[in-house]
């Protein structure tokens, strides 16, 4: 199940579980559109990969399955990984 991250690991902008900016690699790594579009050029600072929208959970089941409520802040890693 995916975590939802609260937050955008480049810039700490809050991502709530309906954000429709959230975007995630295949590790789950978490960043809101404007640092994938502006500052990371659609790769993955950790891994490399590219992003696809973070599905919105529906509310009705955030109850039993909460987001992760743990904040991943990285600004000095903040910049497109080398391939």
């Amino acid at each position: 199940m995916l975590e939802l991250r609260p937050s955008c690991e480049c810039c700490d902008k809050d991502l709530p579980p309906d954000a429709a900016d959230a975007m995630i690699c295949s590790f789950e790594c978490t960043f809101c559109t404007s640092c994938v579009d502006e500052k990371l050029g659609g790769r993955c600072p950790n891994c490399g990969g590219n992003f696809v929208p973070r599905p919105i959970r529906p509310a009705g089941k955030l109850a039993n399955n909460p987001p992760s409520t743990i904040r991943v802040f990285k600004p000095s890693g903040c910049a497109p990984k080398a391939v």
